[in-house]
């Protein structure tokens, strides 16, 4: 029976929002929604949350901060509204939700259709892109203007520069910002900045006005000029709640003329505490720098001392004072038992020396006048002249008579030596 059961597909709650979400997601296209804005919650991470209402019906609706940014103005509580997104489900609650992309106050009429269709072509071409946005300069050295010479939006602009860099030059494109012709006018003047990149940056701007009156801006013309633009440029077209076709083709769009000023400029004064900062850290890496090389040359200066050649000089004469010395004590040693090794062999040699022996009594005999030493008795005859050196003096003798050894006093013979 068990194994006949029919076997039962159990999803986790987050598996059956996840996959409910896929559904919803891929079956709807992206749609337009009108009904009542309520409920709206603006928490600090810049989203929107709201509900879309009707007489019998609700919406829950999510417009995130990187396009809220362009809707400062819409949505309100108690505004109709049409709002275009996409269908989806927040997961976590479980609640059918639209992920709104644009949102605008229904019943503008022919001119607010207009601009929608060609803000969403353009969008789709792909000429609102953050990738072709350009950084702005941070130092420019020539700032350039697209306005009306005798609009209020110049003079904005003009003051706010004067006060935050009045060291960089302006140059001014003048343009009609309203009115027939105004449009080619303006898209003339971007080409013209951008092939001439006399400036760092640009600034298009103007007051603010009717739907009709910005018409200008909203021009395909003027989109595509700005989009092909090489110099970042800065749009400050109308009041803050303003938004035109141009505002999201230029690089960065700013609330007012005056704000598009301040975007595009360095600010004199944080300039000033910049650099103050960097001459500070600048001062204090020299400093530190100083005090490294500093120890540096101390280090260097101690180790020149102890090998300078005045030291090693002083070195080395201290060491031969004191060999000097060793040499010197080394020669009265070597001195001392040579003279006392001499005075031994003297006596030694003066105990083996015939002058010893002469002293003793004894004498030498040699003959006369040849001097040859006599040594034996019978090296000499009877009449031969001899002469015999004694201890002090010699004697000059005359040989009587030679005898044999044997024939000698007993107290001669026992000293063994030879007589005359």
């Amino acid at each position: 029976m068990n194994d006949l059961a029919p076997t039962r597909t159990v999803y986790t709650v987050s598996r059956l929002n996840q996959e409910a979400r896929y559904l919803l997601e891929d079956v709807f296209p992206t749609l337009w929604v009108q009904g009542e804005v309520s409920n709206l919650s603006r928490p600090g991470s810049g989203h929107l949350y709201f509900s879309l209402k009707d007489a019998s019906a609700q919406l829950r609706c999510a417009l995130f901060q990187n396009r809220a940014l362009l809707f400062r103005d819409c949505p309100r509580n108690g505004q109709q509204v049409l709002a275009r997104g996409r269908v989806s489900l927040y997961e976590s609650r479980g609640e059918f939700q639209l992920i709104v992309e644009f949102i605008e106050e229904a019943g503008a009429g022919a001119l607010r259709q207009a601009y929608d269709a060609l803000r969403l072509r353009l969008e789709q071409e792909g000429l609102f892109a953050s990738s072709r946005k350009k950084p702005l300069p941070r130092f420019p050295h020539r700032i350039g203007v697209i306005t009306s010479p005798t609009g209020a939006a110049l003079r904005d602009v003009l003051t706010t520069l004067r006060r935050r860099c009045p060291q960089t030059p302006v140059l001014l494109y003048p343009v009609p910002v309203q009115g027939d012709g105004a449009a080619e006018r303006i898209a003339a003047a971007i080409r013209l900045a951008s092939k001439r990149r006399e400036c760092a940056v640009l600034l298009l701007v103007r007051g603010g006005g009717a739907l009709e009156d910005l018409q200008a801006f909203n021009a395909e013309s003027v989109a595509r000029a700005i989009a092909d633009c090489a110099i970042p440029l800065v749009s400050g077209v109308g009041h803050e709640t303003d938004v035109t076709i141009a505002d999201f083709a230029a690089d960065l769009r700013a609330a007012t003329p005056t704000a598009a000023a301040e975007l595009a400029s360095p600010d004199r004064q944080d300039g000033l505490r910049q650099l103050q900062a960097l001459d500070e850290r600048l001062a204090g890496a020299l400093r530190r720098r100083l005090e490294n090389q500093q120890q540096w040359l101390e280090q260097l200066a101690q180790r020149l001392t102890r090998q300078h050649p005045q030291r090693r000089v002083r070195d080395r004469a201290q060491r031969l004072d004191e060999l000097e010395q060793r040499l010197r004590q080394a020669l009265r040693r070597r001195l001392h038992t040579a003279a006392r090794s001499l005075r031994q062999m003297s006596e030694r040699l003066h105990t083996l020396s015939p002058l010893a022996t002469l002293q003793r009594g004894y004498a030498i005999v040699r003959r006369y006048p040849e001097g040859a030493i006599v040594r034996r008795a019978s090296e000499v005859q009877v009449g031969d002249a001899v002469e015999a050196l004694l201890d002090e003096g010699c004697l000059r003798c005359e040989i009587k008579a030679v005898s044999a050894l044997d024939s000698w006093p007993e107290s001669l013979t026992h000293h063994q030596s030879p007589g005359c």
